[in-house]
């Protein structure tokens, strides 16, 4: 079995904007993936607003600065994550194409293995 991160991408305002209809179904897409995906969940969780977020960040000099939020060059953000045991990517795959996100027109996921150091 290996681990698997899947992070959540959106548009924070695209979120804030959801009607409740749309934020039940978002919920019952969510419900429906953890129930699909059982024990293989390792951990999840939604993340507050990109707006929340502190960055840190050295400069050449080895000094830490630290900025509200995140540096962002695009609108979709980190909205939530994942973390899956599975025997192979396409079961993973197979899982995470139930998402809301990824079949919403302002949001994604990525899948990334997460590497053992054991």
């Amino acid at each position: 079995m290996a681990k698997y991160m899947i992070l959540i991408y959106g548009d924070d305002r695209q979120w804030a904007a959801m009607s409740p209809q749309e934020r039940q179904d978002l919920d019952a897409a969510h419900r429906a993936f953890s129930a699909a995906a059982g024990s293989r969940i390792l951990e999840s969780a939604e993340l507050e607003p990109s707006s929340t977020a502190t960055s840190l960040r050295a400069d050449p000099a080895g000094q830490v600065g630290i900025t509200d939020g995140p540096f962002l060059e695009t609108k979709e953000v980190l909205g939530g994550y994942y973390v899956l045991d599975a025997a192979a990517l396409d079961e993973v795959i197979a899982l995470t194409s139930r998402l809301y996100e990824v079949h919403a027109g302002h949001s994604g996921v990525e899948i990334r293995p997460v590497v053992d150091h054991g």
